[in-house]
């Protein structure tokens, strides 16, 4: 028995390294929103950053396909069910997912710092203390999108941390095109839109239109609009593609940052936008929209969602929102 056990210890031994590990995915999904947050992927579509950097990798071709959905919830739910592999939304969404998983979802970088404006037609309301029951606000995502996270912020520091969700009555969850479209309408029951870039640019060009919040000054400063995210398993089973992801939006990053005109000339192409390239680049060119992989401000979002309920386990600080990709930054 000795003999056989010996002899069958060492056919094992030879063959260990025979049966190579699993495996990476061939084909990559990922699931997009709209808008000039999402401007990194959009470059990264463009010019196959992934494609070109997982082949440098050792992966060979990757095919790499691409969604455009319209909210938080729309986005986590497609991760969740298996249709995508990475997500990028707000930083909210992240955080529900984080909570709802245990972990299991995470934060892979962060796409942007960008401001959300809260803008209204509305010429009674001069700030969000004045909204009542004729108003209606549109955002992506009632309750866990980064826009209602800020209203509830907003309204937190205007009426009292227990009246933090005075103003989700007066929510209502829409596509920011449609939003838009309905808030310069006006004869839409949207009366306010707490929006992004480019959408809250467009608006103020209308006269009727004027902002009432910036949710810099809610946070107290810039912080990370959109992130991109992962499944622990994913980011396990894939150890070089989720790196070439990570390079591409490096490289993107730095296309954008050398590159302005180009990179608008891109969305413009990409987006269908009726902006114009001027419009677009002028947007670009402002100085409180940038693009990083560094996450930014994102524990104070974590912190008031636990204190409101919204999510039951609170991070330690905000590295436990995110693989370790990006732990070496100095992020917040």
């Amino acid at each position: 028995m000795r003999l056989v056990a010996t002899l069958v210890a060492a056919v094992l031994a030879l063959t260990a390294g025979a049966f190579p590990a699993a495996a990476e995915v061939r084909e990559l999904r990922i699931a997009k929103q709209y808008g000039l947050g999402y401007l990194p992927l959009i470059v990264i579509e463009e010019q196959r950053l992934i494609e070109k950097h997982a082949r440098a990798a050792g992966l060979g071709d990757v095919k790499v396909t691409w969604a455009t959905l319209g909210g938080g919830s729309a986005t986590n739910d497609a991760l969740l069910s298996g249709s995508v592999d990475f997500i990028a939304s707000g930083v909210a969404p992240l955080i529900v997912l984080w909570s709802k998983t245990g972990g299991n979802v995470k934060g892979f970088a962060a796409l942007d710092t960008s401001p959300l404006y809260l803008n209204t037609n509305n010429s009674a309301v001069k700030s969000i203390r004045d909204f009542t029951d004729k108003d209606r606000i549109a955002l992506p995502a009632v309750k866990v999108s980064i826009q209602a996270i800020v209203l509830q912020m907003a309204a937190a520091k205007a009426f009292g941390p227990q009246n933090f969700d005075r103003l989700d009555r007066f929510t209502v969850s829409m596509k920011h095109p449609d939003a838009m479209a309905a808030l310069l309408s006006g004869k839409s029951e949207i009366t306010a839109h707490l929006t992004s870039p480019p959408f809250m640019f467009q608006e103020l060009d209308d006269k009727r239109v004027r902002t009432v919040l910036n949710s810099y000054d809610v946070l107290g400063g810039p912080h990370t609009f959109n992130v991109i995210a992962t499944t622990k398993a994913f980011y396990e089973k894939n150890p070089k593609l989720a790196g070439a992801v990570l390079a591409a939006l490096e490289e993107a990053d730095e296309y954008i940052r050398k590159n302005r005109k180009a990179a608008a000339e891109l969305y413009v192409k990409a987006s269908g936008t009726k902006e114009s390239l001027t419009d677009v680049l002028s947007q670009l060119n402002n100085p409180a929209l940038g693009y990083s992989t560094t996450p930014v401000n994102v524990a104070r979002f974590a912190n008031f969602m636990h204190q409101t309920g919204t999510i039951k386990t609170k991070p330690r600080d905000w590295k436990d929102l995110f693989f370790t990709t990006v732990h070496g930054r100095k992020g917040s």
